[in-house]
């Protein structure tokens, strides 16, 4: 029997959850201001879409614009209050100034989950070495999953790494499944779904009147049907 493909859509607040659960989303990515790529939302945004679906949230934590970590104690306390406020799992992703994982806040950051599941973000697509990313945080606890489009530039640019890496599920740093977003359109999904990809995310694709509109559940369920077959 086939695996039900992941289908995780951005949400910004509890309509956005509700219309995303209504389309037959699987999982919510929940942030606030997409004008800098997704920041970490309020504890009560958290607890009030916790209260209002049951599929999964991963909440993500991120402070400012870019991939640096900042102040990263203050993540691991944040990270602290979204527990509080029902988060269970989780987005994550720091480089240093040369392009490298930050391995130091990473392990911060991820300790202070104790165990929760967690994404590392499309930092992966910004980072100067891939495969050293992975082999770096191969082993990191709750890191299930990576979300990527391939390349800086989006799912169209970064469609050839996406199906490399495909290839290697399994081997030591690619065991993680791969989440495909950025750029990503209904038309990639026969190639990727092909090659064994299961794990597809979207935000502007959801909204049909744009970032100031919120998601649609038609829009969701389009995506769902075609993930479906």
């Amino acid at each position: 029997m086939s695996k039900r493909a992941v289908l995780e859509v951005i949400a910004l607040d509890v309509e956005d959850a509700v219309a995303a659960q209504a389309g037959g989303a699987d999982r919510l990515e929940l942030v606030t201001d997409m004008a800098a790529d997704g920041l970490t939302p309020s504890p009560g945004t958290v607890a009030a879409i916790r209260a209002a679906v049951d599929i999964d949230v991963r909440v993500m934590l991120r402070l400012a614009d870019g991939f640096a970590a900042g102040d990263v104690e203050r993540l691991a306390g944040v990270a602290g209050e979204m527990r509080a406020a029902g988060a269970e799992q989780f987005v994550l992703g720091f480089l240093d100034a040369d392009g490298d994982v930050d391995l130091s806040a990473v392990e911060r950051v991820a300790g202070a989950l104790e165990g929760c599941r967690w994404t590392f973000h499309r930092a992966l697509d910004r980072a100067v070495n891939r495969d050293a990313v992975r082999k770096q945080l191969a082993d990191f606890p709750g890191l299930d999953t990576y979300l990527t489009a391939g390349a800086a530039g989006g799912v169209g640019e970064g469609l050839p790494t996406l199906l490399a890496e495909a290839r290697r599920r399994g081997e030591p740093g690619y065991e993680q499944q791969l989440l495909v977003g950025g750029g990503l359109r209904l038309e990639h999904l026969p190639t990727l779904l092909d090659a064994g990809i299961d794990g597809f995310h979207i935000g502007g694709a959801a909204r049909p009147s744009g970032w100031e509109g919120p998601v649609s559940a038609e829009a969701v369920a389009q995506w769902r049907g075609v993930l479906d077959g």
